[in-house]
């Protein structure tokens, strides 16, 4: 799996994890735990992993929804 994202924006995590699933698209948000840990102060920022396969096809869906600025590399 590779990062193809990362904030600490909660409401953006879900938009995106909407767009996945919606999609067909396995996807995984690492270190939601430790973002609860650090009492939501919005320190610790969340990623979103996609396996790399589909990396491609997330880009682009993610740029379709304006999301482009946010993603990495």
């Amino acid at each position: 799996m590779i990062e193809i994202m990362r904030t600490n924006d909660p409401v953006l995590i879900s938009f995106v994890e909407s767009l996945l699933k919606d999609a067909g698209i396995r996807h995984f948000i690492a270190d939601s735990n430790m973002s609860v840990l650090e009492g939501s102060v919005g320190i610790l920022a969340r990623r979103v992993l996609v396996d790399a396969s589909r990396e491609d096809e997330v880009r682009r869906l993610l740029k379709d929804a304006c999301l482009e600025r946010e993603l990495r590399g």
